[in-house]
Formats: C-alpha cells, sequence, structure tokens
C-alpha cells in the first residue's frame, strides 16, 4: 500500500476501536430521547457504537474484505484487553484519598464485565455478517448502487446486533416484552442513524480513493 493509503486505514481502525472501547465502557446507563415524535429508550453505548459500521463499510469498500475483518478482529482483542484491565482495577484496594472509592469503581464497572461479553458476542457476528452481506451486494450489484450495500448491510447487521445484545444481557432479568421493546428501539435508532450517514459514506467513497492516490476498484 502507499503511505497515505497505510496512513488512512491506520486511522480508520483508530476510530473503530476507539467507538467500540467508549460503546462498551459507557453502555450500563440507559436514557430516554425522543426523534420524530417517538421516544426511544437507548444505551448510552449507541453514542459511538454506529460509527463502527459506518467504518467497517468504509474499510470494506476501500480496503477489501480481508483487511476489514482484521479490524473486526483487533476490536475483539482490544474489548478482551479492557475485560482483563477492569476486572484487575476492580480488585484491587482503593486507598483512603483516592478520588474513586472501590464501592463506586465497582458500581460503574462491576457488571462491565457482562456487559462487554454480551457486546463483543453480538459485536463479532454483527459485523462479519455487515462485511458479508456489503460484499455480497457489491458483487450482485457489479459495484454500483453504494447507498445499497451500505445501508442494507448495515440495517441487517444492526437488527442481528441488537438482538444478541439485548438477549445476552438481559435474559432472565427482562422480560420478553421488556426486551422485544429494547431490540426495537436500539435497531430502528441505529438504522436511522445509518440512512443520515449515507452523505457522508457517499462522500468518503468518492474524496478518499483520490487522496490516498488509488482508484476505488478494490473487491
Amino acid at each position: 500500500m502507499t503511505p497515505r493509503e497505510e496512513r488512512l486505514y491506520l486511522i480508520l481502525a483508530a476510530l473503530f476501536t476507539g467507538s467500540l472501547v467508549v460503546a462498551n465502557l459507557i453502555a450500563n446507563k440507559f436514557f430516554h430521547i425522543e426523534l420524530f415524535g417517538k421516544e426511544f429508550i437507548l444505551s448510552a453505548g449507541v453514542i459511538p457504537y454506529p460509527l463502527t459500521f459506518l467504518v467497517t463499510d468504509l474499510l470494506s469498500e476501500l480496503y477489501g474484505k480481508a483487511r476489514a475483518n482484521m479490524v473486526v478482529i483487533g476490536g475483539l482483542i482490544a474489548s478482551l484487553l479492557v475485560i482483563a484491565t477492569l476486572a484487575i482495577a476492580d480488585i484491587m484496594p482503593a486507598i483512603d484519598d483516592s478520588v474513586v472509592n472501590d464501592d463506586i469503581f465497582h458500581t460503574v464497572f462491576g457488571n462491565s464485565y457482562r456487559v462487554i461479553g454480551a457486546s463483543m458476542t453480538a459485536y463479532l457476528v454483527a459485523q462479519l455478517i455487515d462485511i458479508k452481506i456489503f460484499h455480497f451486494w457489491k458483487k450482485l450489484t457489479s459495484g454500483k448502487h453504494l447507498w445499497l450495500r451500505n445501508n442494507g448491510s448495515t440495517i441487517v447487521s444492526q437488527l442481528v446486533d441488537s438482538t444478541l445484545v439485548v438477549w445476552v444481557l438481559f435474559a432472565g432479568i427482562w422480560t420478553p416484552t421488556q426486551m422485544s421493546v429494547a431490540i426495537f428501539d436500539l435497531w430502528l435508532f441505529k438504522s436511522m442513524i445509518a440512512l443520515i450517514d449515507t452523505p457522508l459514506f457517499y462522500l468518503s467513497v468518492n474524496y478518499l480513493p483520490k487522496w490516498i492516490g488509488k482508484e476505488n476498484n478494490r473487491a
């Protein structure tokens, strides 16, 4: 790869990994938001998480399936590092003058293992599905209809992601009705974000290949 091509790849990989890790760390907080007359109940993790699907679509379009999958696996490794770090930090006793004491730390991060575990399960399956569907539509349309592979892959994979993360995280805690509502709200919100970011995806795909000095002809 050219130096610019390598640089862009590293930047996209960093954006992906950073968004994934932050989404996992703040996923315990839920909030209400009203958009277009509908009230959503969402995890704070949905704030950065849609960026991961935009980035994987860009990676798939610019660098191909293999390199996109490498970033997904890298995100999994980073998440495992976060789990291990939180586990060690949680068992280390805080000093008396610590700004964050043991109880506060455990309250905030004590459930992070389950949250990150649920997120990792959903994330790995959904991201790999996203990349596979993206390339399926790209091949089927002979590289045309960029909006179709961008939104089609994300909408399907986000449904898988939302379903898995809610079921793994809340099975036995929430009722099936509560989980169904949460799944629908998460999926609908993330799908709306995917539609909104379509112009950004088009702009990136049209501009970035020129910036790195290569035509966008990767399979």
